[in-house]
């Protein structure tokens, strides 16, 4: 029988190795979060363009897209697809991708984790990601005010495929597939990554070996940013939304 406590923070229960299925953010977790920020360097606030400040705003995620409505919340729920969206248009932009595919790159960004069950190591859960946007495409483009096309479907679901899939462990198959989408993984398997600062284990966190991403660096203080206060406003009261717009408009970023 466990001696855990229901009360207990997710990082106490990370320590004991108890992490429940649904994890939801709490007071002692963030207040240990701020407390351990890294020595960061500080990076210029980004500028980004009007199209991707546009889509931002539609990044919230309505909850029937979910494979379970209770990560809605939870870690890897709508808080954090709208804040890797955000990073992603971030380094979208600062690699030179033009409007188009920095809108595919936000969008995958923001459906990558919405076919999860759960908070865990939920293996195959990119792939079905894919599975469910190449179903849903003209919803989801719809919701962003976009346009669905067969090109815009192929990267999108392709990055989202590969974005829980280590490069190392790429097999033929995938990197055949990555290199028709090249760029636009890359950015969202790093904007993910970023967006780690939010686990509670600092060997969790984010690291540089594991992304291809020249920008990386430059954008971490701004991700350690948006957990903080996006987190710290959810905890306030602010609903997922709310908590990260509110982040985004304290960063610049719409």
């Amino acid at each position: 029988m466990s001696t855990t406590p229901l009360t207990a923070s997710l990082i106490d229960l990370a320590a004991q190795g108890q992490l429940p299925l649904h994890q939801h953010m709490d007071q002692a977790t963030i207040a240990w979060i701020s407390d351990n920020r890294p020595d960061l360097p500080q990076a210029t606030r980004p500028a980004l363009r009007p199209p991707s400040q546009g889509l931002l705003t539609r990044s919230g995620l309505p909850t029937l897209w979910l494979a379970d409505p209770r990560l809605y919340t939870s870690l890897h729920g709508v808080r954090h697809a709208m804040r890797t969206a955000a990073l992603a248009a971030v380094l979208a932009e600062a690699n030179g991708l033009d409007d188009a595919d920095t809108a595919t790159t936000i969008v995958a960004a923001a459906v990558h984790d919405c076919q999860r069950r759960h908070d865990k190591d939920d293996r195959g859960h990119g792939a079905r990601a894919a599975i469910w946007l190449a179903a849903n495409a003209d919803t989801v483009w719809g919701h962003f005010g976009l346009t669905a096309t067969p090109r815009r479907i192929v990267q999108a679901a392709t990055a989202i495929r590969l974005h829980d899939i280590p490069y190392e462990a790429f097999t033929a198959d995938d990197r055949t597939d990555h290199t028709r989408a090249e760029r636009i993984t890359d950015v969202v398997k790093a904007a993910d990554a970023l967006d780690r600062y939010r686990l509670p284990k600092l060997k969790w966190w984010p690291d540089a070996q594991y992304i291809r991403e020249l920008a990386f660096d430059q954008v971490r203080s701004l991700a350690f940013d948006l957990v903080l206060i996006s987190e710290k406003a959810h905890l306030a009261g602010a609903s997922s939304p709310e908590a990260v717009f509110y982040a985004l408009a304290e960063k610049g970023l719409v």
